[in-house]
């Protein structure tokens, strides 16, 4: 029998422990991926920066050196058009970096990009066969949907609002992330590009577990036991952690954003659109506190990091995404598995009355 309090997480994904690697773009890798899931976790393996090639070949790599099931997890944003002007004067605004710093403001503009799920994709799923699948922004359209769940895989998404929810029990999700406004990264947010729709996770999560059948992940602002229980108290099956595994040596993080992880204050996070186009969490920079975080001159997602491209290259502390939650001081230094581990077994102590982390 097993100790934890909801077990239809585990039921359902086939694993261990109630615990997800949150698919972090750009930072999470085969490594970190296959150590949460042989240390009884989830782990989950972004794909919106991969082609079809190396998406198949992290697939593959995780394959060969786990049994257990592990996550593959996608964008579902529509492609946007280049709207010329829009990202010109983008630019334009930029310029008096580009003369400080000695980037070459007349050359092409570099392209930011993230992938969306589309058929491509979709066939290394159909080749893989991975056990889970989850999407950030909705779902992909109905004939890939359905094409992903033939194979077997059960599909999750990120809800921000009750009713992004409910949509996603509606149109076939096995399981629904509960995204409080303290999580890092972008904002899974695709029903209203309101911000002010989003809410914290303890108000988010006892709402959306009311609203839907499913099972409900929990995620933001969670990096210790403590917050794992009170999250079980609301009604979770299960949580997603991303910000604790940034401390993980499997973390493939820059030198600036290792630094501001260990020295930035609890309070030094906000969310900002100037480096993808879409509002995202992370810890607050020098270009965030000049242009301001939130700015209706940047190009649609996620064009609007082209610009930034050069000033990053000169200036990655100031000029570079710092994605991170609220929660990200209670990161420790631990390997993926030493932290998935700990975290589980904390959690159980306390749930049955043995101490606290």
């Amino acid at each position: 029998m097993s100790q934890w309090p909801d077990t239809r997480i585990l039921d359902l994904l086939g694993i261990d422990l109630p615990i997800i690697q949150g698919p972090m773009a750009g930072v999470t890798g085969p490594a970190m991926v296959i150590a949460a899931c042989n240390a009884g976790g989830l782990g989950s393996m972004p794909a919106a920066m991969l082609d079809v090639e190396q998406l198949r070949q992290a697939l593959t790599t995780i394959s060969e050196q786990t049994d257990k099931p592990f996550n593959v997890n996608f964008f579902c944003h529509q492609p946007p058009v280049l709207d010329e002007q829009r990202a010109e004067a983008w630019k334009q605004h930029l310029k008096p970096y580009y003369e400080e710093l000695g980037a070459d403001f007349d050359a092409p503009t570099p392209v930011s990009n993230r992938t969306p799920f589309d058929d491509a994709a979709c066939q290394v799923l159909e080749q893989m066969r991975p056990e889970v699948v989850s999407f950030h922004f909705g779902l992909p359209e109905k004939s890939l949907l359905d094409r992903v769940k033939a194979t077997g895989a059960k599909v999750l998404s990120s809800a921000t609002t009750v009713e992004e929810a409910i949509w996603l029990e509606q149109h076939g999700c096995d399981a629904i992330i509960a995204m409080g406004y303290e999580a890092g990264g972008h904002r899974g947010m695709f029903l209203s590009d309101d911000l002010n729709s989003q809410v914290g996770l303890f108000a988010l999560l006892p709402q959306v577990v009311d609203a839907v059948s499913v099972p409900v992940i929990a995620a933001g602002g969670i990096g210790d036991a403590r917050g794992i229980v009170a999250a079980f108290a609301l009604g979770a099956s299960a949580v997603q952690l991303g910000s604790a595994y940034l401390f993980t040596p499997e973390a493939k993080i820059s030198a600036a954003h290792h630094r501001a992880l260990r020295t930035a204050k609890e309070s030094q996070t906000a969310v900002t659109n100037l480096f993808t186009g879409r509002p995202a969490r992370g810890i607050v920079n020098r270009v965030m506190r000049e242009i301001g975080p939130m700015t209706p001159m940047t190009p649609a997602f996620p064009l609007a990091g082209g610009a930034l491209m050069p000033l990053r290259a000169k200036d990655e502390a100031d000029f570079s995404n710092l994605w991170a939650g609220q929660g990200f001081p209670l990161g420790r230094e631990l390997s993926t598995a030493e932290l998935t581990r700990h975290l589980a077994e904390e959690t159980l102590a306390q749930l049955n009355g043995r101490g606290r982390s």
